[in-house]
């Protein structure tokens, strides 16, 4: 079993004492409240005013908490609530496409997938909930770094013969994406795979969830792809009225 880490334990009882006073805390009514030591607890809020978790007053030099926060909060919330709103989008998809429709959501320097409905063939591709994108080899990924994400630095890996691994290509690929509103991948991750994602946006054109289809390439083809597009791209956009 991991112990907790009695630092972090100490942080957070800091944003809990600002969170529970009614008015702004001064470092030595910190200390009191969650009885640590006037300066660990100095050291503990410029620590968290370095990161905008909490923020001094410029006249009195009391703590509240910081700006950060909310958006930490909104984005916590947002995902909660667009992976509820998302159920009924992904069950629509699958059986407009008969392809596995997916949920994912902006994870650190890619996307991770929090939900999926699959599809019903016996010949199908299998979704995960957990599994990272790859930013350059799948259309989520595409769509990930045409809103803002970023790659490694380094040489981009070769998953398949099909993998872009050439940096001024993907560029291109990932403008495209922008302008077109979805993004795709043939054989890229997986040479049998194929796959579509649009954006699902929050305010301001902030990525907030990405809506995918996957499917082997044999039935998952050209035509059948470019059939998927309007309805992918019709489902991410109520998605991002309703939640953004």
């Amino acid at each position: 079993m991991n112990r907790p880490v009695a630092t972090v334990e100490r942080a957070v009882a800091v944003l809990r004492a600002l969170a529970d006073a009614p008015d702004d805390l001064g470092n030595n009514e910190i200390a009191r409240r969650i009885e640590v030591n006037p300066s660990t607890v100095s050291r503990l809020l410029a620590t968290l005013a370095d990161a905008q978790l909490v923020r001094r007053s410029p006249g009195s030099g009391r703590f509240r908490l910081g700006p950060r926060l909310v958006e930490l909060g909104n984005a916590a919330l947002a995902r909660v609530d667009l992976r509820e709103l998302g159920r009924a989008h992904l069950t629509a998809l699958t059986a407009a496409t008969g392809e596995t429709a997916t949920l994912s959501v902006p994870n650190g320097q890619a996307t991770m997938t929090v939900d999926f409905t699959q599809s019903p063939s016996s010949v199908r591709s299998v979704a995960e909930v957990g599994r990272p994108s790859i930013p350059h080899a799948t259309a989520i990924g595409k769509v990930y770094l045409a809103y803002g994400g970023s790659l490694p630095p380094g040489r981009l890996g070769a998953y398949t013969e099909r993998t872009v691994t050439d940096r001024r290509r993907l560029a291109t690929e990932v403008a495209q994406t922008r302008d077109r509103g979805w993004a795709c991948a043939v054989g890229e991750r997986e040479a049998d795979l194929n796959a579509l994602a649009a954006p699902i946006l929050g305010t301001g054109d902030v990525l907030i969830g990405v809506l995918g289809l996957q499917g082997p390439a044999a039935r998952f083809h050209a035509v059948a792809m470019r059939a998927a597009v309007d309805p992918l791209v019709e489902h991410a956009a109520e998605l991002s009225l309703t939640g953004g």
